[in-house]
């Protein structure tokens, strides 16, 4: 495994497992075939609906705590800073933990200010080992970390081979914060896991694409998070440090990118209007 180090110096495996759309069944089996596979970094959600599964997974697994690097996310509906808070608490409770290692803020809407201030009181009390931020395009990200106690040390945004965020990355690079990529493989929309170019170097180095598209990643200081059911797919995603992609072929890839998003923008009024319905129909159930 390869880490990186947080701008706290806090070690995160630069490869983790990801449970986003693994249903409550299978959530359990899934983590700990994960865990088996040799994954030591676990990402979930409290969207997600899966945190006591997680968390049940990690106790069964008979692995150490602290062997475990363990992320969730603070929804939309419990930003402010007494929601975030207790929010946090009931996420540590349904983890069966006593600390997570990375908290985020899921979404760049609604009062995050007030939840960005829980976190670092949070982090502070020691319940967090670190802090950060998901789906911040550049301009919340230099106004998040520019006017906050305790700058964010992971963003977690789209990225894959179509969808690079260069100019995203370069703007975490200079506030010390660490790029984490969902959707690696960008769910296979616009057709790339058949993509030409990444057969074509997959086949040099006898990868599948999935392979490619994480080596990638990784060799540009990306954390991923891949998400599969299948234990036989978790192994293969695992299995990425035993090659390297030489210059050449890393640029052959910058080349696809089409720097926009294979699934929404954060900056369309109708995607923040999305999101406030989502929030509105879970508090009228």
């Amino acid at each position: 495994m390869e880490y990186v180090t947080l701008s706290n110096g806090i070690k995160m495996p630069i490869l983790g497992y990801g449970v986003y759309q693994v249903t409550k069944e299978e959530c359990e089996r899934c983590v700990l075939d994960a865990l088996k596979a040799g994954y030591r970094s676990i990402d979930t959600a409290q969207a997600y609906f899966n945190e006591e599964e997680v968390g049940s997974a990690i106790k069964k697994s008979g692995i150490l705590r602290e062997e475990i690097f363990l992320t969730s996310k603070v929804w939309l509906e419990h930003y402010g800073y007494e929601e975030c808070r207790k929010s946090v608490e009931e996420s540590l409770y349904k983890l069966k933990t006593d600390y997570i290692d990375l908290m985020l803020l899921h979404q760049p809407f609604s009062d995050y200010y007030g939840a960005w201030r829980a976190l670092e009181d949070l982090y502070e009390e020691g319940k967090l080992r670190a802090v950060g931020i998901s789906n911040f395009y550049p301009d919340r990200l230099v106004d998040l970390a520019s006017f906050s106690r305790i700058r964010p040390m992971v963003n977690q945004v789209e990225t894959h081979p179509y969808n690079q965020q260069v100019l995203a990355k370069e703007y975490m690079d200079k506030y010390g914060i660490q790029i984490e990529a969902w959707a690696p493989f960008g769910e296979g929309r616009g057709g790339l896991f058949e993509d030409v170019t990444l057969r074509e170097i997959g086949g040099k180095y006898g990868k599948t694409t999935a392979q490619v598209m994480l080596r990638w990643q990784i060799q540009r200081g990306v954390v991923v998070i891949p998400k599969s059911t299948h234990y036989e797919r978790m192994v293969e995603n695992f299995n990425v440090f035993d090659f390297s992609l030489s210059a050449e072929d890393m640029d052959k890839i910058g080349a696809l990118d089409k720097k926009q998003s294979s699934f929404f923008s954060h900056h369309d009024p109708a995607t923040v209007e999305w999101f406030v319905q989502m929030v509105e129909e879970r508090k009228n159930k």
